[in-house]
């Protein structure tokens, strides 16, 4: 795993300190890659790569990079692991290529001379973000892997084109300018993330996963936004067609064949991603899907896997003790730590450096510390990720279709009425409230919200905009902050044709998982110098997952049959059975208590209107609300204070 930055200049101006401004923004990412960097500079042109590189394969000199092809051609600087590189090696071989050391770099540079750049991604299994300059055609290759688990962003900056592994590369180009955008910032409160293409600054953007952005010399110095190159945006692969073929031509095998299938097509994606020079584990929180990939690496080590999670002495927070479990029954070699609310939060001034843009998803805390922890240990570890979104995981797969037939025999008036009514419903009253809709939740005051804001809507895509929304309204909360268009927009036509589940789950493959899930994950382990592998997260896998039934997903109200039923060949069935957890932090609490001080200074009414970007009135009714435990505004809140929180750190 690695960072990476470039430049190409329209100016001379440019050509002189190329090599002092390539090293100042390649080594803004020194915590991606501390192992060595290296940069390269176009004799001809004011063009540059610079690199940092975290050594998991091949450790030698021969692996180091930018790196240049055979034949001289191509250059390229690479952010990943290509998982099947063995086997690409072994057919490149049989073409004629040789290779100077033993590294997924060079084989992707063989590749792409062999193939092709678009026919060399086809063949790629794996996660990667990477730049390839063509010395002979003048042009630049940008890509991101298909689900987007490596980021890239891109822009300009002082007339140059610049881009790079994280915005903090960008922003050490002479001329940045930090101004924000507003409709971006809109993004966030409704998401918590800042979707792709976009982000937080004006004319820098994100490469979308999946797509390969293609540059010629000219185009890139004469463009000046987004909209001048969009159409050299393409996409190599399509989770939408992906879901849409598998639900045309799902399987017609028992489940118990299927079960099988997918036993062997996860235990070569967890093989797969055991290659390593270095010293590798596993995060394990003791559920499904992260106990699932540590028993197929322990069924497939001929040592005790080392496995690591965090606790906490708040019984409701803490997964320590089912993670051990699981630890004790595979036989791996366990590391745990038990943290305070005190070290908790010492890590929230460290967020605003670490995620580069505004980002309030909470779980950003415990995963930094966990991977802070296993980097003690490791250099690489896997994780879970991925099991949700394709196999149905999510509490709303299940929720939201049961409720929406109920509700649809509503007249819609009524359903409205209904809907403010509960927002009106005193937390207090929560549990009670949820007892008699037959509703058992370990958060009932996130459910009662939720359920008033579908029950206000008119059509299936509102519903799944309310439940993934923070803010419902942005605009009424961001001064000049109309939102722009992202896949929300297309919700509907989604959900008509694949299902109301089905939809949602592609949905999330689009946009939740990559913007939000794997933002958090790289950000959070890469902050650290450690590689994540997700073995769930293989394309073959989502490929799998999309022809299964919706019945071999979501069982009886619950999520994940088929992951289950695997599973249970490796772990009883009564050390994981439990209510979903995830990594939730006691917020709602913290904000009354210990951070609420932080809070007030970000949140004053003169801070707001000073700063100018959001209209306080409703901002402060909610913090005022949650002060006094009239309402549960924690999510709302902590979109703003993360965003109060990174300018105080980036203005």
């Amino acid at each position: 795993m690695c960072g990476f930055a470039g430049i190409i200049a329209s100016e001379d101006r440019f050509l002189e300190g190329l090599d002092h401004i390539i090293d100042s923004m390649s080594n803004t990412l020194q915590h991606r890659g501390p192992d060595s960097s290296g940069r390269w500079v176009d004799p001809s042109t004011p063009f540059a790569f610079g690199h940092r590189r975290l050594s998991i394969i091949d450790l030698s000199e021969e692996g180091n990079q930018p790196m240049l092809s055979a034949d001289g051609r191509y250059v390229i600087v690479y952010n990943g692991e290509i998982y099947n590189f063995p086997a690409l090696r072994s057919d490149l071989e049989a073409s004629g290529h040789t290779f100077r050391g033993h590294s997924d770099t060079e084989v992707l540079l063989a590749a792409i001379v062999e193939y092709g750049v678009e026919p060399a991604l086809q063949k790629l299994n794996g996660m990667s973000a990477f730049a390839l300059w063509d010395r002979e055609e003048r042009s630049l290759s940008l890509v991101r892997d298909r689900l987007g688990k490596k980021p890239l962003y891109f822009g300009w900056v002082a007339g140059a084109f610049v881009f790079g592994s994280e915005l903090k590369a960008l922003k050490a180009c002479p001329g940045f300018s930090n101004d924000i955008n507003r409709q971006a910032l809109s993004l966030y409160l409704r998401h918590n993330c800042i979707p792709a293409p976009y982000s937080i600054y004006q004319n820098i953007y994100k490469l979308p996963p999946v797509t390969c952005l293609n540059l010629s010399e000219s185009l890139a110095t004469k463009a000046s936004c987004y909209e001048d190159v969009s159409g050299e945006i393409r996409p190599y692969w399509s989770a939408l067609q992906v879901c849409g073929d598998g639900l045309a031509n799902l399987s017609s095998d028992s489940a118990e064949t299927l079960e099988e299938q997918l036993d062997c097509l996860l235990r070569d994606a967890v093989s797969s991603r055991m290659i390593s020079d270095v010293p590798l584990g596993a995060f394990l929180s003791g559920g499904i899907d992260s106990s699932l990939v540590v028993a197929l690496m322990q069924a497939q080590s001929d040592r005790p896997v080392k496995t690591f999670t965090i606790g906490f002495e708040e019984a409701a927070h803490n997964e320590a003790k089912d993670a051990e479990r699981v630890a004790r029954h595979l036989g791996t070699e366990h590391h745990e730590l038990y943290l305070s609310p005190q070290d908790v939060m010492d890590v929230v001034p460290r967020l605003p450096v670490l995620y580069d843009e505004p980002f309030a998803d909470s779980s950003q805390i415990p995963t930094y510390l966990v991977s802070k922890f296993a980097r003690e240990h490791v250099t690489v570890a896997l994780s879970g990720d991925g099991g949700d979104e394709f196999f149905g995981g999510y509490n709303r797969y299940n929720w939201a279709p049961e409720i929406w037939k109920k509700m649809s025999l509503w007249p819609a008036p009524i359903r409205g009425a209904v809907g403010v009514l509960l927002e009106g419903v005193p937390p207090k009253a929560w549990p009670r409230f949820m007892s008699l809709l037959n509703i058992n939740h370990r958060t009932p005051a996130d459910k009662i919200l939720k359920l008033a804001r579908v029950l206000k809507s008119s059509r299936r895509s509102e519903v799944y905009k309310a439940l993934v929304s923070h803010w419902d309204s942005p605009g009424e909360v961001v001064i000049d902050g109309r939102e722009p268009v992202t896949h929300l927009l297309n919700a509907s036509e989604i959900i008509d044709k694949l299902g109301f589940a089905e939809g949602m789950m592609c949905l999330d493959q689009m946009t939740y998982l990559p913007d939000d899930i794997l933002t958090k994950v790289d950000r959070a382990t890469m902050g650290v110098g450690l590689e994540a592998r997700a073995p769930l997260l293989d394309y073959r896998v989502a490929e799998f997952a999309a022809k299964l039934p919706l019945d071999l997903k979501i069982k009886n109200r619950q999520g994940k049959y088929l992951l289950r039923k695997v599973l249970d060949r490796y772990i009883p069935r009564e050390l994981i059975e439990r209510p979903k957890m995830g990594f939730e932090l006691p917020i709602v609490d913290w904000l009354r208590g210990p951070l609420r001080d932080w809070a007030e200074a970000l949140l004053s009414e003169a801070r707001l209107r000073d700063d100018g970007y959001f209209y306080p009135g409703l901002i402060r009714q909610r913090w005022e609300e949650h002060l006094a435990g009239k309402r549960n505004w924690q999510f709302h809140l902590w979109d703003i204070l993360m965003f109060q929180a990174w300018l105080d750190e980036y203005r």
